[in-house]
């Protein structure tokens, strides 16, 4: 059940209807965006404990979770637009984004656009600039094997939720509460009664192809970033071998590591003035994972 302390409502932008969560408080805007395929619910842990300081609020995106679904929409330009609307249909002229993986393209975006009406940025292992990652995961030594699937089903809420932990076992390692409810929030029934993702797979492509194609717009004025990044080895599924698993750590090490520490390099060249945290052996949910360090850095970069 649904504990966190919000309102659930929904807002009329740019010919769509978005789903956002608020918390209430008192003070500057903070808004809280999501990584791909999550809703709002996603921070109903980590967000209400701002509420001492800041109004506080979080946003569903189109196409995720209880926001509307339409076919098109998906490039930066009318995901920032999505995001500016919304911000004035609340009356709200500026605002502190907090982003996660995918949003650190919204942030830059926003902020590169709308400049004047940012007054800091946080971004959650979000790193903007992925152009790179297609090639880089080319390179991937499991890249083409996909998860077994269940010769049926799934058909309730439950076995999803254990054929999600068995594929992902990072996800498995922070299952909480929390996840049982975003999950409600990103599944639905197809015509044969089988629990399926909400998101159609046309609309996950043209999310991904926008992102690994955005080319980060300068930011003209100094405004004040917070920026984690997580270092860490994939947790890998039982499904695999013990040779696919030996060369999946071999990738990490060889590749992938290294290239996220030059894009977390490339960022701070940008953003020279950006407070930088790297989490090494994090997780790439951080805000959930290591919450305390999260909460604590954040904390005190929005109250300096």
């Amino acid at each position: 059940m649904d504990t966190s302390p919000h309102k659930s409502d929904f807002v009329n932008v740019n010919g769509i209807k978005l789903h956002y969560l608020d918390w209430g408080g008192e003070g500057e805007t903070l808004l809280f965006l999501t990584g791909l395929g999550l809703s709002a619910h996603i921070y109903d842990k980590l967000a209400p404990r701002f509420t001492d300081s800041f109004r506080v609020l979080a946003l569903t995106r189109r196409a995720h979770g209880d926001s509307d679904y339409p076919d098109n929409g998906y490039d930066i330009d009318t995901l920032v637009e999505d995001i500016r609307q919304f911000l004035d249909a609340l009356s709200i002229h500026r605002v502190i984004l907090v982003g996660h993986s995918l949003a650190g393209a919204e942030l830059t975006h926003f902020a590169g656009t709308y400049s004047e009406r940012v007054i800091k940025l946080v971004y959650l292992d979000a790193l903007d600039d992925r152009r790179e990652l297609p090639t880089i995961m080319e390179k991937n030594p499991l890249k083409g094997i996909e998860p077994p699937k269940a010769e049926d089903g799934p058909f309730t809420i439950e076995e999803y939720i254990e054929n999600l932990k068995a594929n992902r076992p990072d996800l498995a390692d922070i299952w909480s509460e929390l996840w049982d409810i975003e999950i409600i929030h990103s599944i639905k029934k197809d015509s044969d009664g089988k629990i399926i993702d909400r998101m159609p797979e046309k609309v996950e492509k043209l999310l991904k192809d926008s992102l690994f194609a955005y080319v980060p717009v300068e930011i003209k004025i100094q405004i004040p970033i917070l920026s984690f990044h997580v270092l860490g080895e994939a947790r890998l599924p039982d499904y695999l071998s013990e040779e696919q698993k030996k060369l999946s750590g071999q990738f990490d090490k060889d590749v992938r590591l290294p290239f996220r520490k030059r894009l977390i390099a490339e960022f701070h060249n940008r953003f020279p003035y950006a407070k930088i945290v790297v989490i090494p052996d994090g997780h790439h949910y951080c805000f959930i994972a290591q919450e305390e360090l999260v909460y604590d850095e954040m904390r005190k970069f929005l109250l300096e």
